[in-house]
């Protein structure tokens, strides 16, 4: 079937106005033409009443389907890429962890071109301005202060791929390295960290405007020293990601962090490494052993390292398990994340002009198809045609 022109038809499609019953969308050329309601024209796939909703956005991913980004092949790169298309995410990130500067630079060297094809939207580096006191799954001997020059090595590396960094506010340095990644263009994330409050503050007071992975890898809160999440939560300029395969986080704690923030500031994410997708084993994070049992990875000590979690798993955690809406999940899985790596203007919504990148849900919210800049993600169409109604 020519996917140059495409109608699905009678669905649930979820647009930034509400959700359409009986809605339709016509893809032209691998944009989004026309969003409607009742009758498509012309031949049209069914939807049969599922839901239509933008394709997923994740800004914190380390690898997926045996293939890793944390290393200099970029056949595993493709690999990770591929299996989590096939999960419903079409715009990612590409997540590093800790490692020596010049085996970081090599890295993101060797994810540049996959940017500039437009493969991946960025790199992150979650790492090495890290807390060794918080470090979960990162060498704590390859940790260092951000300092000026360290951080400006490793941006150079990537002529502008790098689009955020994961820095511990209580670092010498951390202020003005929050402020120099700003100044180009940069995220500056606050996460494994063992800050106080009064340490957090000034960070993003800088320009620090993303929380990793809200809870894991930082200070608890406590009634008396809200340390960073507090402040993290509480700041409106600061966005907060929350792993949702709940194992990371108590159902419980997404709703009552995804419900504070709101909308505007929750971002789900994977967090996902290269077992995802894979099945039980042992693989390496970095360059650390990771341990594989019922789908959670662990190292030697039993601490989290990464997860082999889905955005389409998130999505649907977060509304079966954690009583949030479908609008709520979309706009924390396509529409938040979008606009904060400012593609607003490209993808993470259901409306015209937007790229033609979607994901078909059942009644129990459970894939059933991708399509990425207007074709089908498996190269074929997976539900029925319709004619047009008379």
């Amino acid at each position: 079937m020519n996917t140059a022109e495409l109608t699905l038809a009678g669905g649930r499609v979820v647009t930034p106005d509400g959700v359409l019953e009986d809605g339709w969308v016509r893809i032209s050329g691998g944009h989004i033409a026309e969003v409607g309601t009742g009758p498509a024209r012309g031949p049209a796939v069914d939807l049969g009443g599922r839901w239509l909703v933008p394709g997923f956005v994740d800004i914190h991913c380390h690898g997926g389907g045996g293939g890793s980004f944390t290393g200099i092949e970029v056949d595993q790169a493709h690999t990770a890429i591929t299996a989590h298309r096939a999960h419903g995410t079409t715009t990612m990130l590409a997540s590093l962890v800790s490692a020596s500067l010049p085996d970081l630079a090599k890295q993101i060297s060797g994810l540049a071109d996959l940017v500039t094809d437009g493969l991946l939207a960025g790199i992150h580096l979650e790492g090495p301005f890290l807390s060794a006191a918080r470090c979960g799954a990162h060498d704590p001997a390859i940790l260092r202060p951000p300092e000026t020059a360290a951080v400006q090595q490793l941006l150079d590396a990537g002529q502008g791929a790098v689009r955020m960094v994961t820095l511990a506010p209580e670092l010498d340095n951390a202020e003005n390295a929050v402020r120099q990644l700003v100044d180009h263009g940069v995220i500056a994330a606050v996460g494994h960290t063992d800050a106080v409050l009064e340490q957090v503050v000034p960070a993003v007071e800088a320009g620090a405007t993303v929380a990793t992975h809200l809870f894991n890898g930082m200070r608890p809160l406590h009634h008396r020293e809200p340390g960073p999440i507090g402040v993290l939560m509480e700041d409106e300029r600061v966005t907060v990601e929350l792993i949702c395969d709940l194992v990371h986080l108590h159902p419980t704690v997404v709703k009552l962090a995804a419900s504070h923030a709101g909308t505007g500031r929750t971002v789900l994410v994977t967090d996902a490494i290269s077992a995802t997708g894979a099945g039980d084993g042992t693989y390496e994070l970095g360059k650390l052993p990771v341990t594989v049992v019922d789908g959670e990875p662990r190292l030697a000590d039993g601490s989290l390292a990464g997860s082999t979690l889905t955005m389409d798993v998130a999505f649907r955690n977060m509304v079966t398990c954690c009583g949030l809406s479908v609008p709520e999940a979309v706009a924390a899985s396509s529409t938040r994340p979008a606009a904060l790596l400012g593609l607003a203007d490209r993808v993470g919504a259901v409306r015209c002009g937007l790229a033609a990148d979607l994901v078909v849900l059942d009644a129990d919210l459970r894939l059933t198809g991708v399509i990425k800049d207007g074709a089908w993600a498996s190269g074929e169409v997976p539900l029925p045609m319709v004619e047009p109604r008379r």
